[in-house]
C-alpha cells in the first residue's frame, strides 16, 4: 500500500510519461495537471467519503464549517449524489440487496464499505478552458491487473462528477474495476452573476477573473454586460448546462470515450510514478481490460452515444439504467404494448414531450383518475382556465378540462397511461419545469443575458418569493449540493415577467391571463420552441425567437442517437412507469431502431421492469412523511441496473448468453399494515430475477415492423 497522499500533482504536462515497461503520450486532450489523492479507506475513502454505509442513511449530512475545504465538498458531494439515486429508506433493499455493505456477490455484511484507492482528477477540452469537462478515475486497491476491467460513470442528469458514485461508481468499485467518470461537460458550474464568482474542479468558490481558464464555468460576457445585466436583474446565476452555448449534449458520447483514455492513461502513469494502489505488472492496454460503458439517465444515454461513436474499439459492452437517448425519426416501425394499437409516432426528443407535460400537466394532475397519485399537490385549476382560454383543452367543467389534457398527454404525445401515476409527484417536485426551461437554452444556445422566455435562475426570499441575494453558506456548498439543473442548492428559477414584477416561477401571475396558473406564458412560450410556432395560435415564430427555435432544432439532430452499436453486446433496463424519460421515445424507441439498422446482427436486450419507474431515492419520503407515497407501489430500478451489470460482465469474462428481452413483473411490498408501523421490507421475492429463459408471455420481440411489448 503506497503512502497516504493528497493533491500530488502528476506532470503529465510534457507531453509523455515513462509507463511500465514503455512509454506512453498524455492524451491530447487533458488540460492542465492531473491531481490524484489516495484514500485509506479508514478516515477517508472512495465510495463513501469515509461517512460509511451508516453515514450514507443518515437524514443529516455531514457538515462542512463556515470555510468547506476541498474535503469536506468532496464528502458532502458524494453524500448528496449517493442519496439522489440510491434508495436509502429502511427496508426498501439499501443494506440488503445493495449499498456499500453489500459485497460484489450479493453478500451482505455487517461492515461500512469502504473502499480504499486512488482517485485523479482533471480537465479535458481546449486550451481556452471554455469547455473544461471534468474527468476522473477511481482505482481500487483491489484493482487486478491480470483481470482489469473498466466502468464508464458519467454523471446522471446534469450533476458534478460524484453523479454516479452510487450506481455505476459504487458497482465498479466493488467488482474491483477502475471506474471512469465524467460530468459531460453539465456539472455543477454555478456563476454568480452579482459578484462575479465561480467554482473551481474542486468545488470551491472563487472570484471568476482570479481562477481564469480554471474555474468549471464562467459565463462569456464582458464586463460591461455583466453590470448592465445585474443591474436590470440582480441576483442571478448562469449554470452551465443551460447557458455555456456549446450544446454539451452533443458531445457526451466524446466525454465518455475520453474518460475511458484517461482511465487508462492514468492507470499505467500511476505505476510509473511508483503510486499505484494495486501491484503493477505492466502496460495495460485496451485489449487487457474489460470495459463496460454504464451509467444511468443522461449518463446512460452518453454511454449509449459513446458506443454508437467507438472507433477505437475501446468498449466491449454497455449496461446502462433508464438511459437518456433520443433516437433518430423516420425508423419506420411501430411500438405496440399487449394488444393496443401499434404507435409509429414516437422518438419525440426529450424537449419535445417534456415541454408538452410542461403545458398540459398542472391541469391533468386534476383528472378524478389521478387522485390516488402521490404527492399530487400542484394541481392548478387556474392552469386549466387559462388553457380553455387558449383553445388548448376544452370541457365545460375543470374535471373534463383535466381529464383532456391527461387524455392530451397519452394519445398526442405517446406518454404511457403508467407514466400518469409519477408524474403528479414530478410537477410538485417542479421536475419536468426545470427539465424544460434548462434545455430550452441548453439546445437553443442562448445567452444568459437573453433571460429566455421571461426565465432566470436566482435566490427568492421565502416570504415574498422576490429574488434575493443566495445566502453565503449556501452558495459555499453549491458544488456539493446543486444537481446542476436549478432548482437546486437554494436557487430557483424565477419568472422575470410575473404581474407585480419577477417572482419564484411557481408563484407567478401570467400577464396574459392575470391569474396565478403556474406561469403558462412562460411554458407556451418553450412549448413553441419546440414547434417553431405558437402554441395557441399556430402562428410561425419570427425576429430572435425564432432563430432560437432553429437553433434548438439544430441541437437536437446533433444529439439524436443512430440506433448502431456495431454489434457490442447491449443491455437497457428501464421502468415502464418512467415519469421523466418516456420509454416511447427512448428505450423502447431506439431498441426498435436498433433492430432495423442491425437486425440479426443486434446484441442489444431490453428488460422492462413493471413497477419501477425514474427516482427511486423518493422512497424516502414515505419515511419523511410517515404515509405511503411510493415504497408500497414501485420497486427499486436500481437492482435491475446492478443485475444488469453482473449479467455484462459475466457474458464478457465467460460467454454465458445474454438473456432474451423480456419484462419483469414483479410485486412491490404494498402499504404498510397501519399508520404506526413502517412499510413491509423489500425482499427477493418483490424482485424476481432477469430470467435468462423468460416465457413466450414475457419476451419483447420485433417482427415485421412491430416491437412488441408484452402487457
Amino acid at each position: 500500500m503506497p503512502r497516504f497522499w493528497t493533491a500530488v500533482s502528476i506532470a503529465v504536462a510534457t507531453g509523455a510519461v515513462a509507463i511500465g515497461q514503455g512509454a506512453a503520450a498524455t492524451p491530447s486532450f487533458i488540460k492542465g495537471e492531473v491531481t490524484c489523492s489516495f484514500y485509506d479507506g479508514i478516515s477517508d475513502d472512495l465510495l463513501t467519503g469515509g461517512l460509511g454505509k451508516s453515514g450514507l442513511e443518515a437524514s443529516i449530512p455531514p457538515p462542512t464549517g463556515g470555510s468547506p475545504t476541498a474535503s469536506d465538498l468532496r464528502r458532502l458531494a458524494i453524500y448528496n449524489n449517493y442519496r439522489a439515486l440510491v434508495p436509502t429508506d429502511p427496508g426498501g433493499g439499501y443494506g440488503t440487496l445493495f449499498g456499500p455493505n453489500v459485497l460484489a456477490d450479493g453478500t451482505v455484511t455487517d461492515g461500512e464499505g469502504p473502499v480504499a484507492g486512488t482517485e485523479c482528477l482533471a480537465f479535458a477540452g481546449s486550451a481556452s478552458g471554455r469547455e473544461n469537462v471534468t474527468l476522473m478515475v477511481q482505482v481500487p486497491a483491489t484493482f487486478e491487473p491480470a483481470e482489469a476491467c473498466i466502468v464508464t460513470a458519467p454523471s446522471s442528469g446534469s450533476r458534478g462528477v460524484y453523479g454516479a458514485i452510487g450506481t455505476a461508481g459504487e458497482w465498479g468499485l466493488k467488482n474491483r474495476c477502475a471506474v471512469a467518470y465524467t460530468d459531460k461537460g453539465t456539472g455543477t458550474g454555478a456563476h454568480d452573476l452579482q459578484d462575479n464568482t465561480i467554482n473551481l474542479i474542486t468545488g470551491e468558490r472563487s472570484d471568476a477573473g482570479a481562477a481564469g481558464k480554471d474555474s468549471i464555468f464562467t459565463a462569456r460576457l464582458s464586463d460591461t454586460t455583466r453590470d448592465a445585466f445585474n443591474a436590470a436583474t440582480p441576483n442571478r446565476f448562469a449554470f452551465k448546462h443551460a447557458h455555456s452555448r456549446l450544446n454539451p449534449e452533443s458531445d457526451w458520447g466524446l466525454d465518455v470515450l475520453r474518460s475511458i483514455e484517461f482511465a487508462l492513461f492514468q492507470l499505467n502513469a500511476l505505476c510509473a510514478e511508483g503510486e499505484a494502489p494495486f501491484a503493477c505488472a505492466g502496460p495495460i492496454t485496451p485489449d487487457d481490460a474489460v470495459v463496460i460503458a454504464s451509467s444511468v439517465s443522461n449518463g446512460g444515454g452518453a454511454s449509449v452515444r459513446a458506443a454508437e461513436q467507438d472507433r477505437k474499439g475501446l468498449i466491449d459492452g454497455v449496461a446502462v439504467s433508464e438511459p437518456n437517448v433520443n433516437p433518430r425519426p423516420g425508423g419506420e416501425f411501430g411500438i405496440r404494448q399487449g394488444t393496443g394499437e401499434p404507435l409509429f409516432d414516437h422518438s419525440r426528443s426529450l424537449y419535445d414531450y417534456t415541454t408538452a407535460v410542461h403545458v398540459y400537466q398542472a391541469c391533468a394532475n386534476l383528472a378524478p383518475a389521478n387522485a390516488p397519485a402521490p404527492l399530487n399537490t400542484a394541481g392548478s385549476a387556474e392552469r386549466c382556465a387559462s388553457l380553455l382560454d387558449k383553445g388548448l383543452v376544452s370541457g365545460a367543467t375543470t374535471e373534463a378540462q383535466a381529464i383532456e389534457a391527461q387524455r392530451i398527454l397519452n394519445e398526442e404525445f405517446g406518454l404511457l397511461v403508467e407514466q400518469n401515476l409519477v408524474q403528479p409527484s414530478h410537477w410538485a417536485l417542479f421536475v419536468p419545469q426545470a427539465v424544460a426551461v434548462t434545455y430550452a437554452n441548453a439546445y437553443s444556445r442562448a445567452r444568459v443575458t437573453d433571460n429566455l422566455c421571461g426565465y432566470s435562475f436566482g435566490a427568492t426570499d421565502p416570504a415574498t418569493f422576490e429574488p434575493v441575494p443566495l445566502d453565503e453558506s449556501a452558495e459555499a456548498i453549491l458544488f456539493a449540493t446543486s444537481n446542476g439543473i436549478p432548482p437546486t442548492g437554494g436557487v430557483n428559477v424565477i419568472n422575470n415577467d410575473s404581474m407585480g414584477g419577477a417572482r419564484r416561477d411557481q408563484d407567478s401571475r401570467s400577464p396574459s391571463t392575470g391569474r396565478a396558473d403556474q406561469n403558462l406564458d412562460g411554458a407556451l412560450c418553450l412549448r413553441s420552441l419546440a414547434d417553431g410556432a405558437d402554441p395557441a395560435t399556430r402562428q410561425k415564430l419570427t425576429g430572435p425567437l425564432n432563430a432560437l427555435a432553429k437553433r434548438l432544432a439544430a441541437s437536437i439532430r446533433q444529439n439524436r442517437a443512430d440506433g448502431d452499436l456495431g454489434g457490442t453486446p447491449t443491455l437497457f433496463v428501464t421502468g415502464r412507469n418512467d415519469g421523466v424519460l418516456a420509454p416511447n421515445h427512448t428505450s423502447r424507441a431506439y431498441v426498435g431502431l436498433n433492430q432495423v439498422v442491425e437486425g440479426s446482427g443486434s446484441n442489444l436486450r431490453y428488460y422492462e421492469v413493471k413497477n419501477a419507474h425514474h427516482l427511486d431515492a423518493l422512497t424516502i419520503l414515505d419515511v419523511t412523511f410517515g404515509v405511503d407515497l411510493f415504497a408500497d407501489k414501485f420497486v427499486p430500478l436500481h437492482h435491475y441496473f446492478f443485475q444488469a451489470l453482473d449479467i455484462m460482465l459475466d457474458h464478457l469474462r465467460n460467454g454465458t448468453p445474454l438473456p432474451p428481452s423480456q419484462v419483469v413483473r414483479t410485486m412491490p411490498r404494498g402499504p404498510r399494515p397501519d399508520p404506526s408501523s413502517a412499510p413491509p421490507p423489500l425482499t427477493l421475492a418483490n424482485v424476481p430475477p432477469i430470467n435468462p429463459d423468460p416465457p413466450a408471455a414475457d419476451r419483447i420481440s420485433f417482427e415485421g415492423d412491430i416491437l412488441s411489448i408484452p402487457e
